[in-house]
């Protein structure tokens, strides 16, 4: 699952009025700094420095397990099913985890979801009693919210993967780089001149992101301590220059590194130089890529933010799954295993008498300092979201079909509402400043389409606009997807050559049905392989709703290089946020 939604509500600008959003931000930002240096929560020896590009070490209640590589198996104990909410990136454990169940009887079963949004359910206390143990790049927000931090009884990092640069390596030659000696305002000036462009999670949502957009505050500061308010500001003339370099974004780690195989292999979406994101993922990514789209993976030598993967035992778990979770950590920090985590994910082990890996540098990168304070990020987030960033011109169309009639139409109704700022809570994103929002309404035809342009400055009435749109949908008629859709598309070409601008462009698509009118599925495929490369970067983000026809939503987010959301089985606001991190 992409990475889910980080809360803001429309408050003052850059002030702790983005609630929940900087909340979420700030705690993943700050934990890594605590986990490493307090050694996490349960008793154990001080975290050992890692031998990766940042702070490695192990720690929590199995971190002395660590140590020998000739210690035996724990006992198996009674086979038990741990119950754990992680990060979708963890599926690549999975074959480490098979022979664990074997050695300890410990089942781990995996619920995924976004680092971020994992930490608001435990915050919420929706994970007590769903589930027994937390396993996600960091606990860095639930360390700086005391709703979040209560609710963990102990923590184990397992494995430390830094942030880091990869750049296509048939481009690195033309830079003139050392790929051991570059630094963070290298990099800035290479894109500030174009010659370089790059794709990020969104900040907002991924700790990917939010690391990234931490170091490169304290790269570009020159910051020796905690991130101040004036650091930030001293910061935000070259992180606007770096982020005009932007030209992807996700929700996801995941998602971002399939955007570029995808286009790498010769699909649709937008092709380019670098991706900043986890070493692993892009180690990973590199087995599976042409020559000619090789990437180079650059920790740069001013320092980077890593995340140290901490397995973490909620206070709420019952006494089997405490002695599983003691099986299980004191078996992932084995000698050999922690060998084999590296060997096989590319992240570096914890355990200070392991090597890394035989693809990993072993040369130490020091950690960028954090934010002092969470108003600090609040202002650094909010800069990013509404100054920094490319704006956005995103593109619904929605389907107001008679099957929409009812239940539907009005849940389709409140969580459009939620994203102008109405009624949301901690897990809403809505409509940035600067940000363009066009909404179609479809059924057997296009019965209308709105575009309205979110300013800088003052944008309630703008919000309002959209809140009234949404509130006269109506329900009627037949289902013509495809015809829609490529009249979304026409819509996105004469705004980009009206406006001549470069903006994240998107188009999400909500649908109950199965498209029985106009276009066929092969007549859409052949208009889009028709269009120009700059209509064929715009993904479809298809939401599969009711009783949509999933096939047909699967093929459209395939052919356009988007992807799919289910809708069906929860709750459809909590999709919409989702999509945010991908426009």
């Amino acid at each position: 699952m992409p990475a889910a939604a980080i809360p803001r509500t429309r408050g003052t600008r850059g002030a702790p009025g983005w609630g929940g959003l900087w909340r979420r931000g700030l705690v993943g930002v700050l934990a890594l700094v605590l986990a490493a240096v307090a050694g996490c929560d349960s008793p154990s020896p001080k975290p050992a420095p890692g031998p990766s590009g940042g702070t490695g070490g192990s720690g929590g209640a199995s971190a002395s397990a660590a140590g020998s590589g000739s210690a035996a198996p724990p006992a198996s104990g009674s086979a038990v099913t741990l119950r754990v909410l992680a990060g979708s990136e963890l599926q690549d454990m999975q074959p480490i985890l098979d022979d664990a169940r074997k050695a300890t009887g410990v089942n781990v079963q995996f619920t995924y979801t976004g680092t971020l949004d994992g930490a608001d359910t435990v915050t919420s206390g929706k994970a007590t009693g769903s589930y027994d143990a937390l396993w996600f790049a960091s606990n860095r927000y639930l360390r700086l919210d005391p709703a979040g931090g209560a609710n963990l009884l102990s923590e184990t990092p397992v494995m430390v993967s830094p942030v880091a640069l990869g750049v296509r390596s048939s481009e690195l030659a033309s830079l003139g780089w050392d790929p051991a000696k570059v630094t963070w305002s290298q990099i800035g000036q290479a894109v500030a001149a174009q010659k370089l462009t790059f794709g990020m999670t969104d900040p907002s949502r991924s700790n990917s992101g939010l690391s990234a957009l931490v170091g490169l505050a304290s790269a570009f500061s020159g910051a020796q301590s905690a991130l101040t308010q004036a650091d930030v500001t001293k910061a935000s003339p070259a992180l606007r220059q770096f982020f005009a370099g932007q030209q992807l974004t996700s929700g996801s780690s995941g998602w971002l590194a399939q955007a570029y195989q995808r286009t790498a292999q010769g699909g649709s979406g937008v092709q380019v130089g670098a991706l900043v994101n986890y070493e692993s993922v892009l180690l990973e990514l590199n087995r599976t890529l042409p020559a000619a789209a090789q990437l180079t993976v650059i920790r740069p030598s001013d320092g980077v933010v890593s995340a140290n993967y901490p397995l973490t035992l909620l206070n709420s778990a019952s006494q089997p799954a405490k002695d599983a979770f003691q099986r299980l950590t004191a078996y992932l920090l084995r000698d050999d295993v922690q060998r084999r985590i590296s060997d096989e994910t590319e992240r570096r082990p914890v355990a200070a008498g392991v090597a890394p890996g035989a693809g990993l540098a072993t040369d130490v990168r020091p950690e960028l300092p954090f934010p002092g304070s969470r108003a600090v990020a609040d202002a650094l987030l909010s800069a990013y979201q509404n100054q920094l960033r490319r704006p956005s011109r995103t593109v619904y169309v929605l389907d107001t079909s008679g099957s929409m009639a009812g239940a539907r139409l009005a849940d389709l109704q409140a969580a459009l509402t939620r994203l102008t700022g109405t009624g949301a809570s901690g897990a809403v994103v809505p409509f940035r400043d600067r940000e363009q929002v066009t909404l179609i309404s479809f059924a057997d035809a296009v019965k209308w389409e709105h575009t309205h342009d979110v300013p800088d400055q003052a944008p309630d009435a703008a919000l309002a606009a959209i809140r009234s749109d949404v509130q006269s949908l109506s329900a009627g008629g037949g289902t013509a997807i495809y015809s829609t859709l490529e009249e979304a598309y026409k819509l996105v070409a004469q705004q980009q050559a009206a406006a001549q601008d470069d903006r994240f462009t998107s188009i999400v698509l909500m649908t109950d049905g199965e498209s029985n009118e106009g276009a066929s599925d092969s007549d859409f495929a052949t208009f889009y392989k028709a269009l120009p490369p700059s209509g064929q970067a715009v993904p479809v983000f298809p939401i599969l709703f009711g009783d949509a026809a999933k096939p047909q939503l699967q093929g459209i987010a395939d052919t356009t290089g988007g992807q799919l959301f289910d809708g069906a089985s929860g709750d459809l606001s909590s999709v919409f946020e989702e999509i945010r991190g991908y426009q």
